[in-house]
């Protein structure tokens, strides 16, 4: 504990300070998604063009790749989120569950994406980022593509693969020295259970009318 501590410290005072602000928009970002805010987006793009920069400096490709993949899903959600039916000008996109057939999908798709990320990053840490940790960073990012897909079209579930993400990625941008931003993944961690119950109730409400 010690150590940690000692590490904490240490680490956070080395902190550069656009990282604090990619911190902060992160942490706004995930409150108002769980808030079904529309600011979700221009504030999460504020974090993710951040991390792109941040991933490839501190060698995580992976993560890097999946905040370009944020980038745009935030544009594409953006549009989503907006959209609304031109006789009564509500909201087209409304939080559901996902059936069967979409939670196949889900997993599918994470499946492939982990082994191609995994493959990928498996050889760039020949060549390119030794200090990779090429299963870790693959379940982070393969996690957080299914998470981001789901968000843009309002699926509860999103919040499990965001879950799922947090819990990969607290320990693996600690031993990036990141630890700050590993900080800010067990906030993200708290907020995504809280959004994932909000959301439930949402759907349960719609499904109820």
């Amino acid at each position: 504990m010690n150590y940690i501590l000692a590490e904490l410290s240490k680490n956070i005072q080395q902190t550069f300070w656009y990282e604090y602000v990619a911190v902060i928009a992160g942490i706004l970002s995930v409150w108002y998604s769980r808030k079904e805010n529309i600011l979700v987006y221009p504030v999460g793009l504020i974090n993710t063009i951040t991390y792109i920069y941040l991933s490839f400096k501190f060698h995580l490709p992976g993560e890097g790749s999946v905040n370009f993949y944020y980038s745009v899903m935030s544009i594409y959600g953006w549009i989503l989120w907006t959209k609304k039916d031109s006789k009564n000008q509500k909201k087209i996109l409304q939080v559901t569950f996902s059936n069967r057939n979409e939670w196949l999908q889900q997993i599918a798709f994470f499946i492939v994406m982990y082994v191609a990320y995994y493959l990928a990053l498996t050889q760039a840490k020949k060549y390119f980022f030794e200090g990779a940790i090429p299963w870790a960073d693959s379940f982070a990012t393969a996690s957080a593509f299914t998470a981001m897909w789901l968000m843009a079209k309002k699926k509860v579930e999103s919040w499990w693969w965001w879950i799922a993400t947090n819990i990969a990625s607290i320990p693996l941008y600690f031993v990036k020295t990141l630890v700050l931003t590993s900080l800010q993944y067990i906030v993200f961690l708290i907020l995504a259970i809280a959004g994932l119950l909000t959301w439930m109730n949402k759907a349960k409400n719609k499904e109820a009318i």
